[in-house]
């Protein structure tokens, strides 16, 4: 045969490799192997693959095993804390119902109503109303501004009815919030036809609260009076319906009950912030008080939020109920926000903030949880269980949960009369697989060591192969070292033979392929391109990880619009998105006659800067200018499609870092400071419109007429906020 140059090398090279040899003369008798040699060596090797096949199959059905227990423990935590907070709120609407048709609970909601009544025509004081107004100016108003971080509006909640400023003055202020020692207090000694009812039925609701942990018990008169509070908070003497607290979900809870007039039934509410409770999250179980169709007035009681979370932690035994260290069971409501406590807010409060702010939750947030040591209401938990058992499924899923850990969820919607709640247990999957580890390392292990024996075994009797193979190992590492084209010199027409002839029309088949490659690389090269600046895709090529630079003085704008889901009800859903993408195509129409970049837009909004790639002197000019050519743009989608789509839009200038985003599916995109407060702006006034900070109004001067919006509150400190309106036309 004749041989190439590049047969010659490959030849030289495998025969100049050393040989290892027994004496096979010996063995064998002969100088050469057999094909009976050959059958042994084979069937050692079969045996090998044997004992891989084996071991894969004990491994595939060990594993899966071992995860369906995984899966069953946390579907059983799932189900039986379920069941107990279902018991357990059914057991509150039980006991409401039947205290509400207690004849102590009818005679005081008559005696009470009688007594609130009679107060209408008696003037307090003016030493009970300087008390009164002093005790909302300098405690109430303070605590609550020190709770929540918000200002309240004192002189919208001060009382401004004879009965209920007679009423705190008496039995609200003199305690300065200890509302134990209001509790124990049976009566004033005033000679009120009002005190006189506290006095014989204090004890009846005093002992309801005690007992059963509520967290206040109030009655209500048909015209919407609270004529009476356990535990006389700021609430006492206050008009649901037309008072400070009318847009509560107390007014909610009490018109369905009073509308209902049947002592039957009980109704309740999610949690929403109350602001009587120092904007503490608050949810109310309500029936009507009366015998038969003769309904007094309503019993509303307070759900203690402790029992609730009670039963979510197993009273903090998490690893006695087998959730191990990092399994938890939670509740969450339809806006995607826990309905009870964190475990590791509860465990590890010193590390729960940076673990959510991390995966997205505001600082603000994170921080105020840690303030109060709780979740309601507050954490965020938008992951792919909650929203699928808000659908109404109940099903268990490995995904990510609201700390950014890879979790085995379960999750369920829970069968409560007037909550839409869910419930999620999880548990980290490297604790909940922690078994399958295990099992996997001793399985490993074992085939090792079969695999060992099975090799030495081989040995004895594989050197008749070395050659042949170190020939075509050698020309096998020259390829995967780079070099295409290598043959290897073919003799004998034994099976050796038929698989050097293979390798050689196999590497001649991958320099074609090597060619092939090539020009789809300089393809994927370009469409990189396309994705994202070149100096960003030149990095991603050469294997960086993070990529991310810092920009300073560019505009952010970020619009949604207001309205969309109206025009696109009634629409087929492609109708509806070549709507919104025409849209779309006239915003970055309007962005490239305005030198302003899109970063990315969604169904949710349009986020765009000026200054990132191309550094613009007057960036924020061209943001605003912008930013108002797409009110206009809106004006002629509503003209022809007869819809009153709004803009609502944020603008901020400052500094900013753009780069790679996630890991499997890459995406370019821009945040920090300007980002975040350019989407924050957008929501300070409830009037959809053109907000912008005060940085961006600085730079653009007197150029877009500017009226004063509001504030935002930041990290460091309040931010104005200002609304911009288009130029009127010349």
């Amino acid at each position: 045969m004749t041989t190439t140059p590049t047969d010659q090398r490959s030849t030289d090279v495998v025969d100049a490799v050393p040989h290892r040899r027994f004496s096979w003369r010996a063995l064998a008798g002969r100088g050469s192997l057999d094909i009976q040699s050959k059958l042994l060596v084979m069937l050692l090797a079969v045996s090998f693959v044997a004992a891989v096949v084996i071991g894969a199959v004990g491994y595939v059905n060990g594993r899966d095993s071992l995860r369906e227990a995984a899966f069953d423990q946390v579907t059983s935590i799932r189900e039986s804390r379920a069941r107990e907070v279902e018991r357990t709120l059914a057991g509150v609407q039980q006991a409401v119902v039947l205290d509400s048709r207690n004849d102590s609970a009818v005679q005081a909601s008559r005696a009470f109503n009688a007594g609130f009544a009679a107060l209408a025509d008696q003037t307090p004081t003016a030493e009970q109303t300087s008390a009164v107004d002093g005790y909302y100016s300098d405690t109430f108003g303070p605590r609550y501004d020190e709770a929540t971080g918000s200002q309240a509006d004192v002189d919208l909640i001060t009382p401004s009815t004879p009965a209920q400023t007679y009423l705190q003055s008496l039995y609200t202020v003199p305690f300065d919030d200890d509302y134990d020692a209001s509790l124990a207090l049976d009566a004033a000694d005033d000679g009120s036809q009002w005190s006189a009812a506290r006095a014989e039925y204090h004890d009846y609701f005093r002992e309801m609260v005690t007992q059963l942990s509520y967290e206040d018990a109030l009655l209500l008169d048909t015209d919407g009076n609270v004529v009476y509070s356990a535990f006389s908070g700021v609430d006492l003497g206050t008009n649901v319906e037309t008072g400070p607290y009318s847009r509560t979900n107390l007014r909610e809870v009490y018109d369905e009950a009073l509308e209902s007039n049947t002592v039957d039934s009980s109704f309740t509410t999610d949690f929403q912030p109350y602001l009587p409770s120092l904007g503490a999250p608050t949810a109310w179980i309500a029936s009507p008080v009366g015998t038969g169709a003769d309904v007094s007035g309503v019993l509303a009681i307070q759900v203690p939020v402790d029992a609730i979370d009670d039963v979510m932690t197993g009273d903090e035994s998490w690893g006695r109920d087998g959730l191990g260290d990092t399994g938890e069971a939670y509740l969450a409501g339809p806006d995607l926000t826990m309905r009870s406590s964190s475990r590791e807010l509860i465990e590890h409060p010193d590390t729960f903030a940076a673990d959510v702010i991390s995966h997205g939750t505001p600082t603000s947030v994170a921080n105020r949880q840690v303030e109060t040591g709780s979740s309601v209401l507050l954490q965020p938990v938008a992951t792919a269980a909650v929203r699928a058992a808000l659908e109404g499924r109940t099903a268990t899923t490995v995904n990510t949960d609201y700390l950014g850990h890879q979790v085995l969820a379960a999750y369920k919607p829970i069968d409560v009369d007037g909550l839409n709640w869910v419930i999620v247990a999880k548990v980290d999957t490297s604790e909940a697989f922690a078994p399958v580890d295990v099992f996997t390392r001793n399985l490993l292990l074992s085939t090792a060591a079969i695999i060992v024996l099975v090799s030495l075994l081989s040995l004895l009797l594989a050197q008749v192969f070395v050659r042949p193979v170190r020939r075509l190992q050698t020309a096998v590492n020259r390829v995967s070292g780079g070099e295409v084209g290598v043959e290897v010199p073919v003799r004998g027409g034994d099976e050796f033979a038929d698989l050097g002839s293979s390798f050689n029309d196999m590497s001649r088949s991958l320099k074609l392929k090597q060619d092939l490659i090539d020009d789809q690389r300089r393809e994927n090269d370009r469409l990189l391109l396309t994705l994202m600046p070149e100096a960003v895709a030149k990095r991603y090529k050469e294997g960086e990880e993070t990529i991310a630079e810092d920009h300073t003085d560019v505009s952010v704008v970020f619009a949604d619009i207001v309205g969309f889901d109206d025009v696109s009800r009634g629409l087929r859903s492609g109708e509806s998105l070549a709507l919104l993408n025409g849209l779309w195509k006239s915003f970055d129409e309007a962005a490239d006659r305005f030198g302003v970049e899109k970063v990315r837009s969604s169904q949710t909004g349009y986020l765009a800067s000026c200054g990132l790639s191309v550094p613009r002197v007057d960036a924020a000019r061209r943001v605003v200018d912008f930013t108002l050519e797409l009110q206009t743009v809106l004006d002629r989608f509503n003209a022809t499609h007869d819809a009153r789509l709004a803009l609502r839009a944020g603008l901020d200038t400052g500094s900013v870092t753009s780069g790679l985003v996630g890991r499997q599916s890459m995406v370019y995109d821009m945040w920090g400071d300007a980002v975040t407060l350019a989407y924050r702006v957008q929501d300070v006034a409830a009037q959809p419109g053109v907000y912008a900070t005060e940085r961006v109004v600085q730079k653009i001067g007197d150029a877009v007429p500017a009226s004063d919006a509001g504030t935002v509150t930041t990290q460091s400190g309040a931010q104005r906020v200002f609304r911009l309106d288009r130029p009127a036309a010349s």
